[in-house]
């Protein structure tokens, strides 16, 4: 993770608004013509495009939620517009409403493979499941009401819409026209009634029969409403508001929760009073009075079973002085009341039954709770009701993500290495039952590649996902916070200073998959470097080192004197700066009462027990310096092969040494140039002001309140960090001339001009645009690499670029990527010989093709891509031989040289929203796409590319968006997603029974459209409402589906459509038939019976 300056991003966007097109479409320049057309470059534009491919995580802020039995999908709608479709494990998908208003309400057209969404701006929408892209078939905007409620019946086509006037309307969904036919307010409530009964809150109609509805109004009001004779049959009031209505399956009772706490059952015809009145969680008074009044329950549920008591489920309800008590679902079965605890307020609730018809015995089975931030699916069917295992990753936000990595094309045998240490992680005492949501098919996908990402967070913890085939599941978690203290001393002076509520985040990770070692660096400016172990082993002492990191240089004071913000204009490279006095030496005589050599975080000094996984094996720590908080890390990288780590901050860097656990090198970024340093820069005394080490702030950001410091990324001072920003322009250097760290890369090279053998070294790229050298020498292997010393010699500076460097990468003679060198993976806990070891070891070779450049005896290519430039340098000789401006007005907030297919190519992601590539080492552009209109921190932090075409970034804090910039994923895609809709039978419906059937007590169907069609209800007012087709008409499902695969499973779809409608007639033909042939016989008998008497004798 790099950090950002927040003024560049505002600038960017700012620039970016101001300029239509952000990239700079200046061609690359070459330079050097003799080295033309060195490599025949294979990527061309038409290897290109972008495309979202699916969404993960939990729904960032969920607003409702429906579910439909037969198909067994859920759908989850959010206060952004978003809507997410949930089928069994692997079946995910993700739409958007255009206008990112509030879902209010979802009902799924049941078995019908389509799905109604209202939203806060009076909009309902119809929405297509059966393609694998949902698309909008219909719309209807309400002008003059407000949607309050929604009720659609099994098997029906007409939805009914409850309005904040108190009205409802009645829409049909098949050509989403309005019905004439309107309940409204005043005819519903009682003449004598003078006020207004308040909103729809709740519209059903009676389970036993469709002619009579349910209409419960906020006040208190509720009205049993014949459909047929248009006038209330019966209307019930109570002295509370109600929240929810639920029907008993018998449609001869019905419960209503109320905002006091209580619950009232009525019965369809008991005018008066409700039979019984309960509230549930209120202390009952002895001497008769009423309970105390609760909080108000928000929704209930009321399901019957067959064999046994009713389960009354509701949310919310708990008495008033449970102050601190987390939110409530409670199941009341027989005399039994279960409260079951959540982690987060409940937004909804649903219970899943065994069938969709509300008038047969419901049997209950779960209850799926909606929460703030979980998914929880409770089994009602165990005694205890304990909760499903979730398979979907819904928790990538368990703790705030503070940065990613994305690694595609990975070693074959990784992610099943990963899969079994992490299955040992799972916690116990789930159901045993299969995870009921499990509806839809999965994708016909044939992607061979394994791919992982891994994301840190704000509580120390790293998680391993496995994101092969577009899916996406949790691997292995790793918490970093176990190797330290919690509690930490209080005479630590400066531990009190920097008291934070994230001292564990993750800032940087580096991970190298070949070798499985991985290394992290938190916000306390801490370095563990972990070894990757399928045994468990006890560490008696956790290995630390401490580092000073203090790099004395003249400070350049402003003109006022002062700390704090400067703002005056920087000196230009080269031209002498200001000085304030003589430089004076840094103080050694002072002592540590002001705080010397006291690290952020304590290691546990107790024996740690490790389990199979990551294990630690090394904590590097940078300390505080005369009473100076240490910096935070800007950059970090790791080799496997050398046994080093790397670390740099906006001062300097260290080089460690894992493999002998000591400092090979500590310097400050000036003496990296020696005596080539540009600017000119002098020892400076010790700092008047703190420098900051706060989360996402610029590294050369030099304004920070004490609190800043050790902030973790998460803290809000981060997100929100654009309205602290200053204005400036983004090329100006800081006026401090302190050249922060902002990249790696080990690689085996020429290490200096004109050099003509190889050897390992270090490139660093600085916060000022500069790539310098460092060479590597290293002991040889077996026993002398554990004793003698790893040499490093800063050889110079290879090139400069406008901006901080952002990436660099190395190309062999005929264009391949060089990889950095790498050890596979051994288990550490078994000691082997140094020899054998070394067998293994390996290094990767370096190609030196002695064929088009022999002449010039140029055999490898540096790729540098700085925040506004890239160049090709041409090595030994250390010429640029291609330079490109990448953008002008904006800069790069992401850039990775990745490998494609068919080649090599430089992706960036810029602060305005562009997404790029380019050729190497031509850099000729390939793509720019306008991608994202604005970004904000959270894209620019959490953005990565990486091979063969994918990248991802998270796009609400909840929620991973992946996305893929290569032609042939775009085109493989269709077939690679989920399908929803499945072709699934309709239960039959409850039998009636043979009295029922004699006396009418079975359910009484209605003829609705001879009700609410437009013969019998007219036209509905046009400036009611207006009707806009979506784009999901057939033409959009032909469009969405190009896949062979998707033509043919549809043309399946069809046919067993046809075939079950062909079916059906059949039976009802059949049917037909044999009543005819039994009225026949029946008229012939009574014919032969009456021929002989006369009309008296009837």
């Amino acid at each position: 993770m790099k950090k950002f300056n927040i003024r560049k991003v505002l600038d960017g966007l700012k620039e970016a608004s101001s300029s239509s097109s952000s990239s700079s479409s200046t061609p690359s320049v070459q330079v050097g013509p003799q080295e033309n057309n060195l490599i025949q470059e294979t990527l061309q534009s038409e290897h290109f495009q972008l495309c979202k491919t699916v969404r993960h995580g939990f729904p960032y802020q969920p607003s409702s939620m429906a579910f439909d039995p037969v198909q067994k999908i859920l759908a989850i709608g959010t206060q952004s517009g978003a809507l997410r479709l949930f089928g069994r494990p692997g079946v995910e998908c993700y739409c958007q409403h255009e206008g990112g208003a509030a879902v209010i309400q979802l009902q799924f057209l049941i078995n019908e493979g389509a799905l109604v969404s209202a939203l806060a701006d009076d909009s309902i929408h119809l929405w297509n499941l059966r393609q694998k892209r949902p698309a909008v078939l219909h719309s209807l905007k309400f002008n003059r009401e407000r949607i309050t409620f929604c009720h659609l019946p099994f098997q029906s086509k007409w939805l009914y819409i409850g309005t904040e006037r108190g009205n409802i309307h009645i829409v049909n969904v098949e050509s989403f026209m309005l019905s004439g036919y309107v309940i409204m307010w005043n005819k519903a409530i009682e003449l004598s009634s003078k006020s207004h009964p308040g909103p729809v809150v709740h519209i059903s109609d009676n389970p036993m029969d469709e002619g009579k509805l349910i209409i419960g109004y906020e006040s208190g009001i509720v009205v049993l409403w014949d459909l047929k004779s248009k006038k209330a049959d019966y209307r019930y009031t109570y002295d509370e508001a109600i929240h929810s209505v639920a029907w008993h399956h018998e449609g001869k009772q019905f419960i209503c929760s109320h905002s006091d706490g209580t619950l009232t059952i009525w019965n369809i015809r008991g005018q008066g009073k409700p039979i019984q009145t309960i509230t549930p969680h209120g202390k009952q008074p002895k001497d008769g009075k009423k309970p105390e009044p609760c909080k108000p329950i928000l929704k209930v549920e009321y399901k019957t079973t067959r064999n046994g008591d009713p389960f009354i489920i509701f949310s919310g309800g708990l008495s008033y002085d449970t102050v601190g008590r987390r939110p409530c679902l409670t199941v009341m079965h027989g005399k039994s009341i279960a409260v079951l605890e959540m982690d987060y307020p409940i937004v909804d609730f649903l219970t899943l039954c065994e069938t969709p018809y509300p008038n047969d015995f419901q049997e209950p089975y779960a209850v799926v709770v909606l929460l703030e931030k979980d998914l929880v699916v409770i089994d009602l069917a165990q005694n205890g009701y304990p909760i499903f295992e979730n398979p979907y990753p819904l928790t990538i936000h368990e703790s705030p993500v503070t940065c990613c990595e994305y690694f595609a094309d990975c070693p074959v045998d990784l992610i099943p290495a990963l899969y079994s240490v992490g299955s040992r992680q799972k916690r116990q005492g789930y159901s045993k039952k299969e995870w009921p949501i499990s509806g839809g098919n999965w994708g016909q996908g044939t992607q061979s590649f394994s791919e992982i990402i891994i994301t840190g967070h704000a509580d120390g913890t790293v998680k391993f996902w496995d994101a092969s085939a577009i899916m996406l599941q949790v691997l292995y978690k790793l918490k970093t916070a176990k190797i330290f203290d919690r509690n930490r001393s209080k005479e630590d002076k400066g531990s009190s200073e920097v008291s934070d509520e994230d001292p564990f985040a993750i800032q940087i990770m580096a991970w190298c998959p070949e070798s499985r070692m991985l290394c992290v660096a938190g916000v306390s400016a801490n370095v563990i470097i972990y070894r990757f172990s399928k045994l468990e082993v006890t560490t008696e002492v956790v290995q630390l080192l401490e580092v000073r990191m203090q790099y004395e240089l003249n400070e350049m004071e402003s003109p006022d004197g002062g700390g704090g913000e400067q703002t005056s204009a920087h000196p230009t490279p080269g031209a002498s700066p200001q000085t304030s006095g003589p430089p004076s030496h840094p103080s050694t005589s002072s002592n540590n009462s002001d705080g010397g050599n006291i690290p952020c975080l304590k290691v546990r000094s107790s024996p740690l027990k490790q389990s199979p996984g990551y294990q630690v094996d090394l904590v590097v720590q940078s300390v505080w310096v005369s009473g100076e908080p240490p910096q935070q890390i800007t950059s970090l990288v790791l080799n496997s092969s050398y046994g080093l780590v790397v670390f740099g901050n906006s001062n300097g860097l260290a080089v460690v040494d894992y493999i002998q656990k000591t400092v090979v090198l500590n310097l400050g970024t000036v003496e990296l140039y020696g005596s080539n340093d540009p600017y000119q820069r002098q020892p400076r005394s010790p700092r008047k002001t703190r420098q900051p080490s706060g989360g996402l702030c610029d590294i050369n950001e030099y304004s920070a309140t004490s609190e800043d410091r050790c902030k973790s990324p998460t803290s809000d001072h981060r997100d929100n960090s654009f309205s602290r920003s200053r204005s400036s322009s983004v090329t100006s250097i800081d006026k401090e001339a302190r050249e922060a760290i902002s990249s790696f890369l080990f690689c085996e090279t020429f290490a200096r001009k004109g050099d003509c053998t190889l050897t390992p070294c270090l490139y660093v790229g600085t916060s000022l645009g500069t790539v310098l050298v460092l060479a590597i020498t290293l002991p040889s292997a077996g026993e002398q690499r554990q004793l003698q010393p790893v040499i490093i010699s800063p050889t110079g500076m290879l090139v400069r670029l406008k901006g901080s460097i952002m990436r660099i990468s190395f190309l062999d003679s005929t264009g391949l990527l060089l990889a950095p060198a790498f050890e596979p993976w051994y288990e550490p806990n078994i000691t082997a010989d140094g020899e054998e070891r070394e067998k293994i070891r390996k290094r990767r070779p370096v190609s030196v093709s002695p064929s088009t450049s022999q002449e010039l005896n140029e055999s490898q290519f540096a790729v540098v891509c700085s925040e506004k430039q890239a160049k090709v340098m041409s090595l030994p000789s250390q010429t640029c031989i291609y330079k490109h401006s990448i953008t002008e007005n904006s800069f790069i907030l992401r850039a990775d040289i990745v490998q494609m297919n068919q080649g090599v190519c430089l992706a960036c992601f810029c602060a305005n929203g562009h997404i790029m590539t380019l050729s190497v080492p031509g850099l000729r552009p390939l793509m720019d796409v306008n991608y994202l209109p604005l970004t904000d921190m959270r894209i620019a932090r959490t953005f990565c590319f990486t091979n063969l075409g994918q990248a991802m970034y998270l796009c609400s804090p909840t929620e991973i968006q992946r996305i893929t910039y290569s032609q042939e994923t775009c085109e493989n895609l269709q077939e690679m997603l989920g399908e929803l809709f499945t072709p699934v039978e309709t239960p039959e419906a409850p039998n009636r029974g043979f009295f029922k059937g004699l006396f009418g007590g079975g359910a009484q169907s209605l003829d609705r459209e001879e009700l609410f069609g437009e013969v019998a209800a007219g036209k509905a007012s046009r400036s009611l409402a207006q009707h806009i087709p979506g784009p999901g008409g057939i033409e959009g499902m032909k469009g969405a589906a190009s896949g062979v695969v998707g033509d043919l499973a549809r043309a399946r779809i069809a046919l067993d459509e046809r075939g079950q409608k062909l079916g059906e007639l059949d039976e009802r033909t059949a049917a037909m038939m044999a009543s005819a042939d039994s009225f026949s016989k029946h008229a012939h008998d009574m014919m032969l019976k009456c021929k002989d008497k006369k009309w008296y004798q009837f």
